[in-house]
């Protein structure tokens, strides 16, 4: 296992990918975090299909992630990453406090969970106590419920979601975005043909007849931002 390098003040460096849609959010995250001596962002990405690829590049300890990201909300980032880049810890940023999302977000791997109206402070402590491989929940989440969240998120009964695989819900959230199974192909490096199986696959197993409920589903599910 590489260890992290040591910085001057005995500090073990932390490196960081930012995501977020908004390039103006992610230049004041990058300007916040890098104001901590042993904080680097290495990399950058707007799309939740770029992030994976970031990561499985880079391998950066920590991942602050928003929550809604266009291509690959960051719930399946969260998991796709906790799968192929365990080494790689996830701070989720989000607007929502319900708790659906942050049992969620737990169950799908993600270290810590972050309003983003919390403080610059909180966010910082957030990053470290992922970095060192511990939970995080910013107030008003109740730290102290943290194992109680982590316990519901794992015996949550199993929906049709969990059975779809990682392309078949890439497929999904770019259908009820609105792409084409062209434009979906595109994207994920493989044939329109391969697009419409998965998507045939992914209704099938949810029991979507149409786009209507695809975009319906997406937008209950939180896939899509219902705003």
């Amino acid at each position: 296992m590489k260890s992290q390098p040591i910085k001057e003040d005995g500090s073990k460096e932390i490196t960081l990918i930012l995501a977020d849609d908004h390039q103006v959010v992610r230049q004041g995250l990058r300007k916040l975090l890098e104001a901590e001596p042993h904080f680097r962002v290495i990399g950058q990405a707007g799309n939740g299909l770029e992030v994976t690829r970031l990561v499985a590049r880079l391998r950066p300890n920590v991942l602050v992630l928003d929550l809604m990201m266009p291509g690959l909300n960051g719930l399946e980032v969260a998991r796709q990453v906790a799968k192929r880049s365990p080494r790689t810890h996830v701070v989720i940023l989000s607007m929502h406090r319900d708790e659906s999302y942050v049992l969620e977000a737990l169950k799908n791997g993600a270290a810590a969970y972050v309003l983003k109206d919390s403080s610059a402070e909180e966010l910082i402590k957030a990053v470290e106590e992922a970095a060192a491989g511990r939970h995080y929940l910013s107030p008003p989440l109740s730290n102290s419920a943290i194992e109680a969240y982590v316990q519901r998120a794992s015996a949550v009964a199993m929906d049709p979601y969990d059975s779809l695989s990682s392309r078949e819900r890439e497929v999904l959230q770019l259908a009820a975005e609105g792409h084409t199974n062209t434009e979906i192909g595109k994207r994920l490096f493989i044939s329109p043909r391969t697009v419409e199986i998965h998507r045939a696959n992914m209704m099938d197993k949810l029991a979507l007849r149409n786009q209507t409920d695809l975009i319906r589903y997406a937008l209950k599910r939180g896939i899509l931002p219902n705003d």
